[in-house]
């Protein structure tokens, strides 16, 4: 073994560690995209034209069913109430993609928006390839034998427009085009089937119901923040097994005990550690405590020389992660 090898034998240890932080999962509650959707909370779906996909019934069951604190977010207005009044008015539902229809039938139905669309035809087109297989070419497979089988690639593809009227202010709110599609591959070798264009059809409209909806609601991301696992003053024992006991708590989610040992250490370093203070306002910010977690990663910042990048990036996630709630908050109390 040469010395550059057994150095990088030495190496791979630490190359390997510092590639694997602990992490912790956070949850954040995200406003809705179109703020002024949520303004109107009695929304009205009445059938798209061309809707052989059922898009309009997707959308109007997403947003009857979703709940947002374990509260209904939206109330909608029965798809017989819709229908009874545009055959009492001997409207054309199809007519409906006009605003100054829209907003006639939302004011009979009490409704505060309207949601109507188009769908257009699903299309589908397959393009013909062909892939490499290789097969022993003896008993003993000391020599390969290569081959090319013909292969299939199916992309199907689905587009709507949906649009979204203020039946009050009489304009719209939401107006675009909203598009999905898939791609499926078949060779003749495997025992893959391509599905058919209606089938992949009404899953591409599910997604393109969920993709507006997405729009229109509240809603949480996730995404997780390393945590600072080296101590950053000279801890005596008693310290380091603090800072090693609130990670292992952290990683088996007992963020109160984790809590309170982080306080602990705090308290044991004269509040010099920035260590401490960060990982502190991560478990604070898992609990969504996100004043608290602020005023923790202040602190650590401010105990800082050098700049620490994870805790440079906390303290501008966390002021954005507390102006998306405030602003979510609103959405949901309107």
């Amino acid at each position: 073994m040469n010395k550059y090898t057994y150095v990088l034998l030495l190496l791979m240890p630490i190359i390997f560690m510092s590639g694997c932080a602990q992490k912790v999962k956070i949850k954040a509650l995200n406003p809705a995209e179109i703020d002024r959707a949520t303004s109107t909370k009695r929304i009205a779906v009445v059938t798209f034209k061309q809707d052989k996909v059922g898009l309009s019934s997707k959308i109007e069951s997403n947003l009857s069913r979703f709940r947002i604190q374990n509260k209904s977010f939206f109330t909608m207005v029965s798809r017989s109430d819709i229908n009874q009044v545009i055959k009492e008015q001997k409207l054309q539902s199809s007519g409906l993609i006009e605003t100054g229809k829209i907003v006639e039938v939302g004011n009979l139905i009490g409704a505060q928006a309207l949601i109507s669309g188009s769908v257009g035809l699903p299309s589908m087109s397959d393009t013909y390839f062909y892939e490499t297989r290789a097969t022993c070419a003896n008993k003993k497979c000391t020599e390969l034998r290569y081959y090319k089988v013909r292969c299939t690639k199916r992309l199907i593809s689905l587009s709507a427009e949906v649009k979204m009227v203020d039946i009050e202010q009489g304009d719209i709110i939401y107006s675009d085009s909203l598009s999905r599609s898939a791609s499926y591959k078949h060779c003749r070798d495997d025992s893959r089937v391509l599905p058919s264009k209606s089938s992949v059809a009404q899953n591409l409209a599910t997604q393109i119901a969920n993709d507006f909806t997405y729009k229109l609601t509240p809603h949480y991301v996730y995404f997780e923040v390393e945590l600072l696992e080296k101590e950053d003053l000279d801890f005596d024992d008693r310290q380091e097994q603090l800072l090693k006991s609130s990670l292992t708590y952290i990683k088996h989610n007992r963020l109160d005990k984790a809590e309170r040992l982080l306080k602990e250490l705090i308290d044991s370093t004269s509040q010099q550690s920035y260590v401490a203070f960060y990982n502190l306002g991560v478990v604070k910010e898992a609990q969504g405590d996100l004043q608290r977690a602020k005023s923790y990663y202040i602190q650590a910042d401010n105990l800082t020389i050098e700049p620490v990048e994870v805790i440079d990036a906390a303290y501008m996630r966390i002021i954005s992660t507390i102006d998306k709630h405030s602003q979510t908050s609103k959405q949901i109390k309107r």
